[in-house]
């Protein structure tokens, strides 16, 4: 059997190799916290796209970038979580079925939807996206706040998003 040695505070610290090749690895209750987001997250990149291809009227332009972004902010996050999961030897499941049966995000409306309603059907599932991140965020800190800083930066990225968007219906 292999094993390394390191020293901290003068003390001789031994790991056997299948201890130094291991690493963390999520716990199954991570994993389903992770699981959580990443769903929320495939869906919030699918709803946005519906809501970017159907969209009309007033501001149509603008509201058609700005869901592009969002729509790549997603499929980013989401990504980073899958990636982060595989990492911690949990496995990502983003099937669409699994994301259809297990999202928190309301349903969008089918068929075209005129831009202020758009503005106000996308900002609360970027919110309700935004939600889930926040509900596991200490559970994830406590077992890794490695992973808790990649739920910052998604929702950092979300929360921007969702202001820029409600921009568009805000009156003064």
């Amino acid at each position: 059997m292999t094993s390394t040695a390191s020293v901290t505070n003068g003390r001789v610290n031994r790991r056997t190799e299948a201890e130094v090749q291991g690493g963390f690895t999520a716990s199954p209750e991570f994993a389903a916290h992770l699981q959580r987001v990443l769903v929320d997250l495939i869906e919030l990149h699918l709803q946005g796209k519906q809501a970017h291809w159907n969209l009309v009227g007033t501001n149509f332009r603008d509201l058609h970038l700005q869901l592009d972004e969002l729509v790549d902010a997603s499929r980013e996050g989401s990504d980073s979580i899958a990636e982060r999961l595989r990492a911690l030897d949990a496995v990502p499941d983003g099937r669409s079925d699994t994301v259809v049966a297990t999202t928190s995000l309301p349903m969008f409306p089918a068929g075209e939807q005129n831009t202020t309603d758009v503005v106000d059907l996308i900002t609360t599932r970027v919110y309700a996206a935004v939600d889930t991140v926040r509900a596991v965020h200490d559970a994830v800190d406590d077992e890794d706040p490695t992973t808790a800083d990649l739920l910052h930066t998604i929702i950092d990225s979300l929360e921007k998003h969702a202001w820029m968007i409600k921009a568009e219906n805000r009156k003064i």
